[in-house]
């Protein structure tokens, strides 16, 4: 293929959509060695990559509020601008957020992310635009419409699988049960059986009005998928799609994020 033939087969950048990943926040630490005294934000590498492998183009949000706030930037015009929004993982859920008190202060979590990714979700959802939350993100997804958590899985749930091994992190895997006649079922094709990482130690304990369950770990019955039943495109995974590889036999996900921006793509055509 000539260089002339390559330009003209390859979306203009005025084309391809405009995907917001909302940051994760670094606090003051004077422990650190860059920026020690300053809050930073930041988004994981592999889930730009894995919305590029799409076309997208990703585009981390900063939050506009906090000390050192200025201008009249807010959520609204991240919604308008953006095409579709993405929630990844990172810190607790603050459990206030849900109206309980930390049961540890290990778990006490990140109200400030709490309140700043609640914002976007909202914003994006009113504006039509579509929202996928990963991990973290389906948490945060599930307590702003309403439901709530189980705080640390091994000390209410002990009866459940290992879900979280930092000492493997992301190579630390379990199956996947789809709900049949879901959303996800007709996106996924038919297999016995799915392999997907697990990296968390929070998880859905009451699920949020007007949404449903699409997937659950086959040994535990805790929730690994949920959808909005609505209008809204709204969706969740608790799994990394960003962090799967093919050569290891897990979930290929790339309908996920297909249909994600296909939504993404229907949204903006109809603005």
């Amino acid at each position: 293929m000539s260089t002339s033939q390559a330009t003209s087969s390859t979306p203009k950048a005025t084309q391809r959509l405009k995907i917001g990943i909302s940051a994760c926040f670094f606090y003051p630490d004077p422990a650190r060695a860059a920026f020690a005294t300053k809050t930073l934000q930041y988004v994981e590498q592999s889930m730009a990559h894995w919305i590029m492998s799409g076309g997208a183009v990703p585009v981390m949000i900063p939050s506009p509020v906090g000390e050192t706030a200025r201008g009249d930037i807010g959520f609204e015009d991240y919604a308008q601008w953006l095409d579709g929004l993405v929630l990844h993982g990172g810190a607790d859920v603050w459990p206030g957020s849900y109206g309980e008190t930390p049961m540890d202060k290990r778990w006490h979590g990140d109200r400030n992310r709490d309140e700043y990714e609640s914002a976007l979700v909202k914003a994006f959802v009113a504006a039509g635009k579509p929202v996928f939350g990963v991990c973290r993100g389906l948490q945060l997804i599930n307590v702003t419409f309403g439901g709530t958590l189980i705080q640390d899985i091994p000390t209410q749930r002990p009866d459940a699988l290992q879900h979280r091994d930092a000492a493997v992190y992301d190579y630390n895997f379990h199956g996947l049960e789809i709900v049949p006649e879901t959303r996800l079922s007709a996106l996924l094709p038919s297999a016995e059986s799915y392999k997907i990482n697990s990296i968390h130690h929070q998880g859905i304990k009451d699920l949020a009005p007007n949404f449903v369950v699409e997937a659950r770990c086959p040994d535990d019955g805790m929730i690994e998928a949920i959808r909005h039943t609505g209008p809204a495109y709204v969706a969740a995974v608790q799994w990394h799609p960003e962090f799967h590889q093919s050569d290891l036999g897990t979930l290929d996900d790339t309908p996920l994020l297909t249909d994600f921006l296909a939504a993404a793509q229907a949204a903006k055509s109809a603005a």
